[in-house]
Formats: C-alpha cells, structure tokens, sequence
C-alpha cells in the first residue's frame, strides 16, 4: 500500500491516527517531500519527492513498484488528491481518475456538476476582478460568500454583508487563491444560513455509505474558521444528510474513497457547501471511530486497493473535538492543561498542543487556521450534549495565555 503524505510538522498530530490504522493492515511505502520521523514505525520504505512535482511523483512511484507489489495508492491531504489520482493512473492501480479529482479540488466545476445533476447547492459565479465580483453580489444578492476555487481549511473565505465591505473582502478571497493548485479564481457564492454540517461518507464501486453526520461550531463572522466539532452514532439528521451526500458524491464521478461532504441546513432542507474527496481533517475520522467503531482510514485504504470496506458499527456513543484558538494574535505565554485533571477524566480521550510558550500565533485576517490554532482536545460522552458539556469543563481547566502584539507607533 503507497500512501503520499505531507511533511507538515503538524501531520503526526493530525493523521498520525490514519497512518497507524492503515499500518495495522497493509504494509506501507511512503512517498514524502522530506525524510520521515514519527513516520518510520508505520513504514516498510519510503521515497523522497515533492507531489507537486509530477516528474519527481512518478519516479519515486516507479522507484517503490520496482521494490514492492503496490496494491493501492491514497493519500488524506487535499492538495495532493490529483497528484496521487494521476500517479495510481500510471502505476495500474484503483482509483478515481485524475479529472473527477480536479472536478472536486475545483468548487467552480464542481457547482456545475451540482447544478446538473439536480443536487441542492449555492448559487455560484466566478469573479476575476473586484468589478466582476460586485456584478455578481448584486446578481446573487447580499449576504454572500467569497472564496478561493480551490483551496481548503476556510482560507481566504469570507462573508460580505453590504457592497462597502466588497473590495475588503475581495481582496482577502484572492490572498487566499494565489496559493491554489487547480485554480487560483474567487468564486461569490450565495451565503447559506444555517447550522453547517459535514456527512462522513465511504465509496465502493460507486455505492455511497454515509456513516456519520458531524456538527460544526463556527468561530466569529465574517470568517469561516471551525473551532468544535461534535459527532453523535445515534444523530437522527444522518438519514435526512445521507441522500444529498450520495448524490454530490456520484454528480462528482466519485466511484470509490472516503468523502467529506459539507452542507448547511437551510430552513431545515441540507444545501451543499463543497465534497472534500478525503478523510475530513481536524480528527474527524477519529470521531468517527470513537462514536461508531468505523475505521475511516482503513476504509479509504482497503478501497484504494479494491477491496470492500467494513462498515459495521461495533460501538454507539459520541465525541467532540475543541480547536484551540487565542482570543488574540501574538505571543504564547502558557499553554497547558492542569495535569490533575486530566489524570482524574477518563473521558477525555486526548489534547494536543501544536504550539509552545514563545511561539507566535496570527488570527484572520492576517492569519489562518495554520497560524492561529494551538492545538485542540477530544472528549467522549454517551450524547453529544454531554460529550460538549465536558469539553467545556475541560476548557475551564487549560490556560492558553497570550501577549497581544504592540500596535505599530504612528509615523
């Protein structure tokens, strides 16, 4: 099994748990962008190349299929999904093609695609210019929604209320797509009020299982960072959410991987944000497994490899994550949990600092999830209720203390 990862200093603490669970089944080669660490005691052997470099891509893919029987190929990081689909392409293995990955790394494509099929979604148009944009807001209607093509993690979207806050707006959307593989275009895009959720969905042969709803908690508009997440096995949305999710998932082409499919419950009907075609991040899949028992991360492996996945619930309860954001930007001065209490909580499953006392953190507009977050902790509770109630005792029990940064001096 080829797994192509990131060398994000932060990738242990957030797909670690998906390296380890793929590990405990397959035998793994890796193709990385710098020599593996924490990695090593999941892997049989590895590669170095960058996955944006399609030359380097392939020879290191050539250079693995030479020493070892390649089942599959997957990878959970977004920016790599077309890379990855074009590699197992030249290799002879399972996989979606490359040109239904670029539709769904793509969210101007993929509104068509909606649009086609009947799928319920945001209205959408593609601007190239502030003037395109404010033609567009007035043809949508305000609010809307500016955003990168093709990009991930909420950067460079935000809400615009009025026309006076468009250039603003506009100007942030397109910070945010300079850095977009696929596209580097801002869409406006109709704003969908409601709670938002996310439909965590497994593939196979173009069956699509959704296998838990996941509900979101937003941080403070304009902005669209995520700051909690909560999955409950027993949510009586998931049977409403799982029909829109399968019929994003098929208008896409998708045949077979694990999705993550975002949607906003407008007047209580789900209408689709965008279809994620990987694992969702933040520990979602994680949630996942504590909730249900489902192993999302081997289910994206054993598809990948063109096998069924095993679906069976083995266990009924819920979980919810806290991302760790300053109420500033600036410098960490403490970060840590009280030891005694998370010694005495057996149902907190986890907490993780990304960052230490010195370390800079930005928030939007300047920064972004990349920047600003600390780190998060996961709780578990027989509801989902109760599962938040105690992530919120946690909270009171954590010091993330910040040195806000000096104002500049006037000139």
């Amino acid at each position: 099994m080829l797994v192509i990862s990131t060398a994000d200093p932060e990738a242990e603490a957030y797909r670690g748990y998906c390296l380890e669970a793929v590990a405990a089944r397959y035998n793994v080669v890796l193709i990385t962008p710098a020599a593996p660490t924490w990695e090593r005691e999941f892997i049989t052997d590895f590669e170095i190349a960058d996955p944006d470099d399609a030359q380097a891509l392939a020879a290191a893919g050539q250079a693995l299929a030479e020493r070892h029987e390649l089942t599959g190929v997957a990878t959970w990081t977004e920016w790599y999904l077309v890379p990855t689909a074009r590699l197992a392409r030249r290799l002879g293995l399972p996989t979606n093609s490359p040109e239904v990955m670029e539709a769904a790394r793509n969210k101007a494509s993929a509104r068509t695609l909606y649009a086609h099929h009947g799928v319920p979604s945001a209205a959408s148009m593609t601007a190239h210019s502030l003037l395109e944009a404010a033609l567009a807001a007035e043809t949508i209607g305000y609010p809307v929604v500016l955003k990168p093509a093709a990009r991930a993690g909420s950067i460079g979207v935000i809400r615009v209320n009025s026309a006076e806050e468009l250039p603003g707006g506009f100007q942030f959307a397109t910070a945010g797509a300079r850095d977009g593989i696929e596209s580097t275009k801002v869409l406006v895009e109709e704003y969908l009020d409601g709670p938002e959720v996310s439909v965590e969905c497994v593939t196979h042969r173009g069956h699509t299982t959704a296998v838990a709803v996941t509900r979101k908690t937003l941080g403070a508009p304009p902005f669209f960072e995520e700051i909690a997440h909560s999955v409950d096995a027993g949510d009586p949305l998931l049977d409403q959410v799982a029909p829109v999710a399968a019929a994003a998932i098929k208008a896409l082409g998708i045949t077979d991987g694990v999705s993550h499919v975002e949607m906003r419950l407008v007047d209580g009907h789900p209408r689709l944000i965008e279809v994620n075609a990987r694992i969702g991040g933040d520990m979602i899949g994680h949630l996942v497994q504590l909730t249900t028992g489902v192993d999302l991360a081997r289910a994206a492996a054993d598809t990948a490899c063109g096998q069924a996945p095993d679906l069976t619930r083995t266990t009924h309860s819920a979980a919810a994550i806290r991302l760790l954001y300053p109420k500033t930007s600036g410098t960490l001065t403490h970060c840590h949990l009280d030891a005694d209490f998370a010694a005495r909580t057996p149902w907190l499953d986890r907490v993780t600092f990304q960052r230490a006392a010195g370390d800079a953190v930005t928030l939007p507009p300047a920064g972004d999830m990349f920047s600003a977050r600390a780190g998060f902790l996961i709780t578990t509770g027989p509801t989902a209720e109760t599962a938040q109630a105690r992530a919120e005792e946690a909270l009171g029990h954590l010091t993330l203390a910040v040195e806000p940064q000096p104002s500049a001096s006037p000139a």
